[in-house]
């Protein structure tokens, strides 16, 4: 069957598809968190001595008392039970972005063959899934198999519930049997926990005698694309990369502006509802739904939450709209370009800091001039991301986000800060040696007496901007749609880290001298915008003269794909931060780089041997049968004396040749293995196999 003819079917399929009907959305009261072992469900079930140890560690990150874990299993398999679970799974987040977890069953055979349910302390606290068979980046050999799962009680656990049945999740943390971090939450967990006692250090030298602990903060912003399942199943390298490999642009794209924030088209509300029925369900806190801008793209974007809850709630999410979409006759696209020539999907993370006593410290109140918390906490993120900005552009590098960073709303690869006008022109007041006042916004009067007049913002947002104030936090545009968050939450919690510490040690040194509080902070933020000021900038982070600027007179770098990228965690420099601040180790580091450089060279080769593939199986018979039948045509109207010209054989007989030329080109490409290092192989894949 032709393309042609495939595509008919798969029109004709999708109009007379049967509709789902629309469920009629419970009440929020209703169904907020009914799935998820909540403090409130705890406090019901458990002991108060029990209850109130556990409550400590949640919030405080007090040390966990493992003689609770035996009650605490007890109520948790009893609640688990009540809502259908037959099975526990302890879920934990290896280096491949995805969720893994292992089920296993609320059974004990007892001696004279009856079963019971059981789910001891011992077994909520850890299990042993195998340490050798996930990336490892040779930290585990295949001999060295064993592996520790940990529970974590700062995340609350869970019941997911499917089709197939129910099952209680646990979060958990995955490591070595010699203590290295296999996963993505250890690392997160020891950022916060670094970034906190730092923060903590610095509030206490600005005079605050109570602080409680710290925490960072991430609103993630999701985006992704909806195929119908019919269109998608009859394109192999839309179901096996998640992006189109050969094709055109469609006539009409997104070149009119009308679907971003269009009408939800109807379908596709249904899924939605859907998906937030299931988030809300889980205590997912689910915000906004609306048209992106391209054709058949779309976002959800949810209130934020603690670091580490938002990045487990980010895994959900994920899985839950690719399993909703395919009850819904879609497949759900995370691949961060899909589609050339059309706007790709990111996952902007949105982040702050604060805790109980403080709140937001980066919220910079009506009078930011004089907000010395504030403007100390923001100098110290600019100082972060001027030293540590090749970190930052590295753990959002992947094969798949380098198609989509640098144009079409996606920040370039050349990582900056945009403050926006009002603390931008505050921040270069304390590097020119004085502080006078700030901008204030003013008030929008839209010179119609019946529109209300409301307040104006300090500054506009900059959508090339890849790490973006947007008034009380930072928004990292640069993060690709279908990457953990926590890669990119570690680095901002340690570059932060960094730059706190260095803060509290000047103003210690300061304090010493005698200096006040005062002349001291503005002492340090003078010194950070001449050291560090390069990094902040406003304009057009498209344009070329800003990419020759930031190269060749602010000395920024552009790391422009994930082989240029990628090398940075091996640096001397990165190695240093991440160890003096406990986050990670020199062998935990390279891990990383070794298994994010091999999964990038095994996204490009696969690639290109799915496009020989079909280049070979579907493209070329077609192309010769069309020959064939243009011949065919020339000589049947030669006979009636109907001239055709031969122009339009010979051009789909030069352009298959072509590609046949590229095909063996490409297949003798992949032929070579002989590299010295993993960088080679990664810079020959970029620049030899790659788009």
């Amino acid at each position: 069957m032709s393309g042609n003819e495939l595509r008919f079917q798969a029109i004709c399929q999708v109009t007379d598809r049967e509709k789902l009907p629309p469920k009629v959305p419970s009440r929020l009261e209703e169904l907020w968190a009914i799935d998820v072992f909540t403090l409130s469900k705890m406090q019901a079930c458990l002991p108060k001595d029990v209850f109130k140890s556990l409550k400590s560690t949640i919030q405080t990150g007090g040390k966990l008392d493992v003689s609770v874990a035996s009650i605490a299993a007890a109520a948790m398999k009893d609640w688990a039970i009540s809502k259908g679970a037959l099975y526990y799974a302890h879920v934990f987040y290896p280096m491949t972005n995805f969720t893994a977890e292992k089920h296993d069953g609320f059974i004990s055979v007892q001696g004279d063959g009856s079963a019971i349910t059981e789910f001891t302390g011992k077994v909520l606290v850890q299990g042993e899934p195998d340490g050798s068979s996930f990336p490892n980046g040779g930290i585990r050999s295949t001999f060295e198999a064993r592996g520790y799962t940990a529970w974590d009680v700062t995340s609350p656990a869970y019941v997911m519930e499917t089709d197939n049945g129910a099952t209680l999740c646990i979060p958990t943390v995955f490591i070595s049997w010699t203590g290295e971090a296999l996963d993505k939450k250890t690392p997160l967990l020891r950022s916060n926990a670094a970034m906190s006692n730092a923060a903590t250090r610095l509030l206490k030298l600005l005079g605050h005698t109570e602080v409680a602990p710290l925490n960072s903060s991430c609103g993630a912003e999701q985006e992704y694309f909806l195929v119908d399942a019919h269109f998608a199943h009859s394109r192999p390298d839309l179901l096996l990369t998640g992006r189109t490999l050969f094709g055109q642009p469609a006539a009409k794209g997104q070149q009119f502006d009308d679907h971003y924030f269009g009408a939800i088209p109807e379908r596709v509300q249904v899924f939605m509802q859907d998906v937030e029925e299931r988030m809300y369900r889980l205590g997912i806190p689910a915000k906004t739904r609306h048209n992106e801008v391209a054709p058949g793209q779309f976002e959800l974007a949810p209130f934020f939450e603690a670091a580490n809850v938002a990045s487990d709630h980010q895994q959900m999410t994920m899985t839950i709209l690719k399993n909703t979409a395919k009850k819904h006759g879609f497949i759900c696209l995370l691949h961060e370009k899909p589609f050339a020539g059309i706007n790709g999907s990111g996952k902007h993370v949105n982040w702050s800091v604060g805790n109980a006593t403080q709140g937001n410290l980066l919220d910079p109140g009506d009078t930011p001039h004089k907000n010395l918390q504030f403007l100390l906490f923001c100098g110290a993120v600019i100082r972060g991301v001027h030293k540590y900005g090749s970190l930052l552009r590295a753990v959002v590098a992947t094969a798949s986000n380098d198609h989509r960073l640098g144009a079409n709303e996606a920040p370039p690869a050349i990582i900056s800060v945009y403050l926006g006008t009002q603390l931008e022109d505050v921040f270069d007041q304390i590097k020119q040696g004085e502080v006078k006042s700030c901008a204030h916004a003013g008030v929008m009067n839209l010179g119609l007496p019946t529109l209300p007049e409301f307040p104006k913002d300090p500054g506009d947002r900059n959508r090339t901007s890849p790490f973006a104030f947007t008034g009380n936090r930072f928004e990292f545009r640069a993060v690709g749609s279908n990457q953990s968050v926590s890669g990119p939450l570690v680095a901002m919690n340690t570059i932060l880290t960094d730059s706190l510490t260095w803060i509290a040690d000047q103003l210690e040194a300061e304090f010493a001298k005698g200096t006040t509080l005062e002349a001291a902070a503005y002492t340090i933020l003078k010194a950070v915008m001449e050291d560090h000021g390069a990094v902040v900038f406003g304009g057009n982070g498209y344009c070329q003269e800003w990419h020759r600027m930031a190269v060749e007179e602010r000395g920024l770098p552009n790391l422009p794909t994930t082989a240029d990228a990628l090398p940075i965690l091996q640096e001397k420099y990165i190695e240093e931060l991440f160890e003096k601040t406990g986050v990670l180790s020199a062998t935990e580091l390279k891990s990383r780089f070794e298994v994010y450089a091999e999964q990038y060279i095994q996204v490009i080769e696969m690639e290109a041997k799915l496009v020989i593939s079909l280049a070979k199986t579907v493209i070329y018979p077609v192309a010769f049968r069309y020959l064939s039948e243009l011949s065919g045509s020339i000589a049947n109207l030669k006979q009636i004396g109907i001239e055709l010209e031969k122009e339009s054989a010979e051009k789909v007989a030069v352009l298959t040749q072509f590609m046949s030329d590229a095909v063996s080109k490409l297949a003798d490409a992949l032929g070579k293995h002989d590299f010295s290092t993993i960088q080679d192989h990664m810079q020959y894949c970029a620049k030899t196999c790659g788009p």
